[in-house]
Formats: C-alpha cells, sequence, structure tokens
C-alpha cells in the first residue's frame, strides 16, 4: 500500500476543488424540495460543477453514467437519479466529487425532504456526528484504525448499524487512492497518520442492520431490512494538529471549532 504524502501546494489545489464542492452542494440544497426528480438534481449538479471550472469527479468513473450519486431512504449510496419525485418525508443523500486542475475533491450530505420524522433526523444527526468523533483521531502519530474502531463505536452506541461493505479511501490525483477508510475497526491498527495525508472519511449509518445489498442496476446499495441510510463525508488532510477540513466552509468551521 503505498500512500502519498500531499505537498503544501496539492493541498492548496485540493483545498480550490473543494471549495467549488462545497459551494456545489450549497446550491443543490435550495432545490431539494418536494416533486423536484434526482435527474434534475443531477442536471444542476453537472452544469454548476461545470460552469465553476470543475470536471464532476463521479462522471464516468468505473461505468457510473452521473455526476451526483443521489439515494433516497433506505438507498445506502451510488443511487442513480432518474425520474423519482423527491416526497414528504424523505431524506436524500448526495454525494459528490470535483476534480479541478488535477486534484479530486469529495463529500456527501444527507438532506431532510418537508417534514422527517424524529427518529429518522436522529439518524442524519448522529451519522455527522460519527464523522466529527472519528476525526478526534486524525492526527499525525494517531493510527487509521483509531478512527475507524471510534465511528464504529459511537454509532453503535445509538443502536444503529455501521455499513461494512463500503469504505472511504485516500483521496488526491485520483478520486480513490489508498489507504481505505473503514468506518468499523479493521484488522490490525491500520496505517500510522502522517501530515499531508488525505483521507475522505464518510460513515453510512442504517436505522437498522449493517447489511446491505446491490439492486439489480448494479450500483444502488440497499438497506437488507428496508430502513433508512443517512451518509456524511468530507475530505480531509492530516496536520501535527487538528485536520484540516477541505470540504466545510469557514462559517462551518467556526461552528465546530469555535
Amino acid at each position: 500500500m503505498a500512500i502519498s504524502i500531499k505537498t503544501q501546494r496539492e493541498i492548496e489545489l485540493m483545498q480550490e476543488s473543494a471549495d467549488i464542492l462545497i459551494a456545489t452542494h450549497k446550491y443543490l440544497a435550495k432545490f431539494i424540495q418536494i416533486g423536484i426528480t434526482t435527474r434534475e438534481l443531477d442536471n444542476l449538479a453537472d452544469k454548476f460543477i461545470r460552469n465553476h471550472n470543475g470536471i464532476p469527479s463521479f462522471k464516468g468513473l468505473y461505468g457510473y453514467p452521473a455526476s451526483a450519486c443521489i439515494s433516497i431512504n433506505e438507498e445506502v449510496v451510488h443511487g442513480l437519479p432518474c425520474n423519482r419525485r423527491l416526497k414528504n418525508g424523505d431524506i436524500v443523500s448526495i454525494d459528490m466529487g470535483v476534480l479541478y486542475k488535477g486534484y479530486h475533491s469529495d463529500a456527501a450530505r444527507t438532506y431532510a425532504v418537508g417534514e422527517v420524522s424524529k427518529e429518522v433526523l436522529e439518524l442524519m444527526r448522529v451519522t455527522k456526528q460519527s464523522f466529527f468523533e472519528g476525526i478526534k483521531f486524525a492526527k499525525a502519530g494517531y493510527h487509521l484504525g483509531q478512527i475507524c474502531e471510534t465511528i464504529q463505536n459511537y454509532v453503535e452506541s445509538h443502536g444503529y448499524g455501521i455499513v461494512r461493505d463500503l469504505v472511504g479511501h485516500g483521496i488526491g490525483k485520483s478520486l480513490h487512492e489508498d489507504p481505505q477508510v473503514p468506518n468499523y475497526k479493521p484488522k490490525g491498527r491500520g496505517a500510522k497518520l502522517r501530515p499531508g495525508m488525505a483521507l475522505a472519511i464518510e460513515p453510512m449509518v442504517n436505522l437498522g442492520t449493517w447489511q446491505v445489498y446491490t439492486l439489480k442496476d448494479n450500483w444502488t446499495f440497499v438497506t437488507r431490512d428496508g430502513l433508512p441510510s443517512a451518509h456524511y463525508e468530507n475530505t480531509i488532510i492530516i496536520t501535527e494538529d487538528e485536520p484540516l477540513i477541505l470540504t466545510l466552509d469557514k462559517q462551518e468551521k467556526e461552528h465546530i471549532y469555535g
């Protein structure tokens, strides 16, 4: 396993890529309303990214046909945009990446559509918070497994299932680089974290069982029991101190870190 250590210039370029991605998520959030189709959302994302001189990282990757992975309710990840319309009470996870000046960024968010049950809102909250619990160990000198185990422990302490069939990853010149970043405790301690490592950490959390399967479209992962799933992801850079979260804007960072 060869883990790339990014230079300061490479980190700057990844931040520029991430800035486009942050803006795309914010733009798309305005359109996540009852009645819009997932294909319309994908078209909006594709146009926005290209209008800002980026390239959608997902379009054509491994043959994926769209610019955004859009997954509703029991769909975990890799949902294919189509003519399905969002309904009141749905949750929709949108996972996107941007390639800019040769470098990728990657981030996922889960959004509520209309009035969502308290049970599902809590699932969304825990999913997001599990990321921030995990990155308490995203510092030079710790091991990757400490991030992974912390995410699992936090999620399971709330009674939810943490997906094991899909993992986070390194990122940079390629969207998917070493190392893999599971959301559960791996065998061994995992790689020792060093400044300049770039990771996409992405807890996928199910209201019920952790088990998933793939639909006949060969892309969409869904929960085995049909219960909702939430997804939260950011691209980060390991430093000697707190990790640099590339896919959060200044206001979000101030809210988290004060």
